[in-house]
């Protein structure tokens, strides 16, 4: 994906103004996919799994549960969610993830 956004932005190549964007697309879904792959991992490391029947089934299990993150002790649905949705606002280019 951010190959693909990097070679349509910079069709223009001779503009530097494109040029830079083009890279700036390519760093943000860099960022994105890896809050993605945090976030799968988090979420595997939770439920042991990552099919949806499974982890919305056991969700109500989870929610007393902490786990070590970064030095914190945070929620592991907070955590897997925060992770998930900050990874799809940066392959969409959503607000606080755009150039």
């Amino acid at each position: 994906m951010g190959l693909c956004s990097y070679l349509l932005i910079s069709f223009w190549f001779t503009r530097i103004q494109a040029n830079k964007a083009a890279i700036k697309a390519m760093v943000v879904n860099r960022i994105a996919d890896l809050a993605f792959t945090v976030g799968m991992l988090a979420l595997f490391y939770t439920f042991q799994t990552t099919e949806f029947n499974v982890v919305f089934g056991l969700a109500p299990y989870m929610i007393d549960t902490t786990i070590l993150f970064a030095g914190s002790q945070l929620s592991p649905l907070t955590l897997t969610a925060t992770l998930l949705f900050l990874g799809a606002m940066g392959k969409s280019a959503q607000i606080g993830l755009h150039t």
